[in-house]
């Protein structure tokens, strides 16, 4: 049974369950990834839009880097809260 902090989302006769700010974190981020690649590549079709186009493959990039940064902090919260980084959930 979800916790209180989980998200639900309902979707018809399902729900999306995701458990843990941790969980929404990197799901948003990955998200954003493939967002700010599709329309970087949407805009590399056209000479015009190929220089922001180049800015959004930039901003996928740092999206990149910050996916790591969300694992690392859910592993050292909880560490810190139950005594070990492991736990039943998976890696997000």
């Amino acid at each position: 049974m979800p916790d209180d902090r989980s998200v639900h989302l309902e979707l018809g006769r399902d729900e999306l369950v995701l458990r843990g700010r941790y969980e929404v974190l990197s799901i948003a981020n990955d998200v954003l990834v493939a967002l700010w690649f599709v329309a970087g590549s949407i805009l590399f079709f056209w000479e015009s839009t190929t220089t922001i186009g180049t800015w959004f493959f930039l901003a996928g990039s740092v999206e990149l880097l910050i996916r790591p940064a969300i694992r690392l902090t859910r592993k050292i919260h909880l560490t810190r809260r139950h005594g070990s980084g492991l736990d039943s959930g998976g890696e997000y």
